[in-house]
């Protein structure tokens, strides 16, 4: 029996995960790093930082095994994330991530100046904040002299399989997340290069996500701990890397994440041109594409609420008052955009808003509220795919926030569509575990790996007078936004 190395390279902390080739979970192990506030709405971090916690990881994973048997590693992780090397393969700053909301005026540029429509010729997508491209301007009109030494241009997940191989390699579900891949086409669109300042030479060599990059260096197998010929795989990013490990790799198959953010993924066999590009056309890392909508703030809501301003960590208490009697009948609405909102809105002003409170409104109301909110902006994202003929008849659930039986509940409702629950959910770890084995030859593709690990056990259905309910309560969250939009800009 071999072991594979999964890891998930979060914004709080790097998960690991030591899988067997039937698919258990062995041991787990989490290291935590610091995230930068440096300047209002920017976030930072130190890319030594994950080196350090995938050093001290791998050490703590392996300590009770014999380390000859570990044969791959395969990493999933955050996406966007600008990481800048010098010639000596250097970093160069910080590395500026996802959530970082600083290139406002880029990304206005991109999508008014160049054109959303260009923008989706030349990659399927438009700009958001959140992605890469637009920092790649940020950093060559604001810091010239950083820009003029770089050599290499990476991703978050990237920097680790560098330091792990000496190789310059990204996947293609990663790098539809740049701004700067032709998805369609998988290559790298010389025109977007171009509009950002950059050439080809600057970029990592593209891979499929289970494709081996190479095997980790000598030195590092010692300063790991580990022996023998190890497999590194291009890896995934995050939402790619998790689908794998909830089993949707077959086309047409939906999983929503209810995460720090919150995601809305359909496995697709061949590449989604959808009009209104409001949701993303990705590479998925099975080697086709997927369509996916972000929601940037999920299960962060309710962690807000209750830590931040009810003072509880007790989430579960706070909604035991809540039945399906209340479900579609609450009068508060919240709309969940507390770090801004990437789909479909795109509007790094959005701000959240709870609106309908009275002087009976209670505790459980606003609880209920926020739970809501969240889905009915994940419900945001299911209408625009499904008004561009993408047909979701049930998706699974995975993320912090289906731990929740209510929030299960509400989501399928709000939805009408049936939610399952897999019976073990690890996230872009598993995944990122699942790709090493394939790419080290155990498996033949994704998809039997899946087939063989995933399973399915229990299922939420809908229930016909709560989705009316819901219906009602959707038409009215949807006027919330456009009312609020000029006043959010002048907030700011």
């Amino acid at each position: 029996m071999n072991y594979y190395i999964g890891a998930d390279l979060g914004t709080s902390a790097l998960k690991l995960l030591l899988v067997d080739t039937d698919g258990n979970i062995v041991n787990s192990v989490s290291k935590t790093y610091d995230v930068s506030f440096p300047n209002p709405a920017w976030s930072e971090q130190n890319p030594e930082d994950w080196w350090t916690a995938l050093v001290d990881g791998v050490k703590d994973l392996t300590e009770n095994i014999d380390v000859s048997l570990v044969r791959g590693i395969g990493v999933g992780g955050q996406m966007h994330g600008l990481v800048i090397l010098d010639e000596n393969d250097n970093v160069i700053r910080p590395a500026i991530l996802w959530n970082d909301g600083r290139t406002f005026k880029e990304t206005e540029y991109l999508n008014e100046v160049i054109g959303k429509e260009k923008l989706a010729e030349l990659t399927g997508n438009i700009a958001f904040a959140g992605f890469t491209a637009p920092k790649i301007m940020w950093v060559r009109d604001n810091e010239p002299e950083n820009f003029s030494k770089i050599s290499k241009i990476m991703l978050p997940k990237d920097y680790l399989n560098y330091r792990l191989t000496g190789v310059h390699s990204i996947d293609y579900s990663d790098a539809s997340g740049m701004l700067l891949l032709d998805v369609k086409n998988k290559k790298w669109s010389k025109e977007m290069l171009g509009i950002c300042g950059i050439n080809e030479c600057q970029l990592p060599k593209l891979f499929e996500s289970y494709h081996k990059t190479g095997n980790v260096l000598p030195e590092i197998l010692k300063e790991l701990g580990l022996t023998g010929d190890i497999t590194v795989v291009a890896g995934a990013g995050d939402n790619a890397a998790a689908a794998i490990g909830t089993g949707t790799v077959v086309d047409g198959k939906c999983n929503i994440s209810l995460g720090t953010s919150g995601t809305f993924f359909v496995s697709s066999k061949d590449y989604a041109a959808l009009s209104n590009n409001a949701i993303h056309s990705f590479c998925h890392a099975n080697g086709d594409y997927h369509i996916m909508g972000c929601i940037l703030s999920a299960a962060s809501c309710n962690k807000w609420l209750c830590e931040d301003i009810l003072k509880t960590d007790d989430f579960a208490a706070e909604q035991s008052d809540i039945t399906d009697e209340n479900l579609g009948k609450n009068d508060v609405y919240f709309l969940p955009y507390l770090m801004g909102e990437r789909s479909p809105i795109n509007d790094t002003d959005a701000r959240g808003v709870l609106i309908g409170m009275r002087l009976d409104t209670k505790r459980s109301d606003i609880v209920q509220a926020v739970l809501e909110g969240v889905a009915f902006a994940v419900r945001d994202n299911f209408e625009i795919a499904k008004e561009a003929g993408v047909n979701i008849s049930r998706s699974t659930l995975c993320g912090g926030g289906a731990k929740s039986p209510l929030w299960r509940k509400i989501m399928a409702n709000v939805l009408n569509i049936p939610i399952d629950i897999p019976s073990a959910e690890e996230g872009p770890g598993f995944g990122g575990a699942v790709l090493a084995m394939v790419g080290d030859g155990v498996y033949d593709d994704v998809t039997k790996c899946t087939n063989k690990f995933v399973s399915i056990k229990g299922t939420v259905e809908p229930t016909p007078e709560i989705v009316e309910r819901y219906n009602d309560r959707y038409e009215k969250f949807k006027q919330i936004y456009p009312s609020l939009k000029d006043v959010f800009k002048s907030i700011k």
